[in-house]
């Protein structure tokens, strides 16, 4: 087809774009609003926290470990906990938020208004990516007070964050939409992403454990985002990098999907 011949956009195609584009950008501006109102909830928590797991496990502990694989046991702990806290914060931010809507009974309005569930989805992911990378940006700068820090592959580091936190951000939308009640929001976090923030590799490497948990660990996919992370850092990690970056991107688009599809059908969203 030439040219001349491929259609032009129409007015009315026209403003749909652009209609869906203020729409995601006002769901995604409304959920910083959110995090920058109570921020002493959304940021200053996990700083704290963090600085205690350096001062504890980096400096008191780390002291007495030495090295792990002939890093700095400080060094070593850092891509690990910057991706702990950029993932509970991009799942809790977008759980919380979306199981308020479902509360307030405000979702209902999202879900007759004209927008495509794409829209509503991608507003509330935004929001708990931002929060997830403005997190994970606090926590690796009190790091650099705790030990020097050198930034190889910025690039890499990057798309690990943005990807790990969009993963848990989807995962925290699908748990807000299947959650009748609060409490069913903090089962996922306290029975399945702690433990396997744990063990994923964020305190030790996988060479100190013994064949069947290895076999074990390599079933857990947040050990292959704190290795991404760990190679962006470090120029050390313990599974291919290409094989890390395969599984995120698997693990969005498959959970994208999920979530479009509970949309879709209304699943624990219509009464």
């Amino acid at each position: 087809m030439s040219a001349i011949d491929m259609p032009l956009p129409t007015p009315g195609n026209a403003t749909a774009g652009h209609g869906r584009l203020v729409a995601l950008r006002t769901i995604a501006q409304r959920e910083v609003n959110r995090i920058l109102r109570i921020w002493t909830q959304t940021l200053v928590p996990p700083a704290i926290t963090m600085t205690l797991y350096f001062m504890i496990f980096g400096q008191l502990i780390g002291s007495r470990i030495g090295t792990m694989g002939g890093i700095s046991y400080m060094q070593f702990i850092v891509p690990g906990l910057v991706m702990m806290a950029v993932i509970q914060n991009a799942y809790g931010n977008v759980s919380s938020s979306f199981f308020s809507a479902k509360f307030g009974r405000y979702v209902e309005e999202l879900l007759v208004s004209p927008m495509p569930n794409w829209v509503i989805l991608g507003g509330y992911v935004a929001g708990g990516v931002l929060r997830g990378v403005m997190v994970g940006a606090i926590v690796l700068l009190i790091a650099w007070g705790f030990t020097p820090l050198h930034l190889p592959h910025p690039l890499t580091m990057l798309a690990t964050v943005l990807l790990g936190a969009a993963i848990f951000a989807l995962a925290g939308f699908i748990n807000a939409v299947f959650a009748k009640k609060f409490d069913d929001v903090a089962i996922v976090p306290t029975f399945i992403l702690t433990p396997l923030t744990y063990l994923g590799g964020v305190f030790y490497s996988i060479q100190l454990l013994p064949g069947w948990a290895v076999k074990a660990t390599h079933m857990n996919p947040i050990f292959y985002m704190v290795n991404a992370f760990r190679y962006a850092m470090l120029d050390a990690s313990d599974v291919p990098l290409w094989v890390a970056f395969a599984l995120m991107l698997g693990f969005v688009a498959a959970l994208s999907m999920f979530a479009l599809w509970l949309l879709r059908r209304g699943v624990g969203l219509r009464s």
